[in-house]
């Protein structure tokens, strides 16, 4: 066993997991309760591709102007959702692998959109996990929920072999 996938390494993981996923649901959770409309920050993200030194390249610019601005309110809601749900998948351990793509997937388009902020801290801390792989989750349910999904989609596949056999 590789030393970043045993149980005394995953205790770091773990904490760094759990402490990112609360840095998502507190970044999250007053957009949905509150309410979170992005238009605003798509606009500051557009104005920030102009002049000598642009903080935002053209092309992403160009994205955030022709498709994301014009449908601001689907985006309002993935934010919102995505960050809580990050966090919610964090905290827990379950989905691990895929709420940390997503979390970096928004960090990654933050900082695209000229926001520095946090965003790099949490990327890395994404990014350093999700090289950890089994080891982002050993303390979390997904050590449990993994093996047992993967055993379900095993009987069934054995089953619909089986049944062909038999045709």
């Amino acid at each position: 066993m590789k030393w970043w996938k045993t149980p005394q390494a995953a205790v770091a993981w773990t904490i760094l997991r759990i402490w990112l996923g609360i840095q998502w649901i507190q970044g999250g959770w007053h957009k949905v309760v509150d309410g979170f409309d992005a238009s605003g920050f798509m606009q500051g993200a557009i104005a920030k591709a102009a002049g000598e030194n642009p903080a935002v390249q053209g092309w992403y610019a160009g994205f955030l102007e022709n498709f994301a601005l014009p449908n601001a309110d689907l985006f309002s809601t993935l934010v919102a959702y995505g960050e809580v749900l990050v966090g919610i998948g964090l905290i827990l351990g379950a989905a691990t692998i895929p709420a940390l793509i997503a979390g970096a997937f928004m960090n990654l388009n933050f900082l695209l959109a000229g926001t520095v902020s946090t965003n790099p801290i949490l990327y890395t801390a994404a990014i350093i996990l999700l090289f950890t792989g089994s080891g982002a989750y050993f303390w979390g349910v997904d050590r449990f929920a993994i093996p047992y999904v993967k055993n379900l989609i095993g009987k069934r596949g054995n089953e619909a072999d089986n049944a062909a056999q038999n045709h």
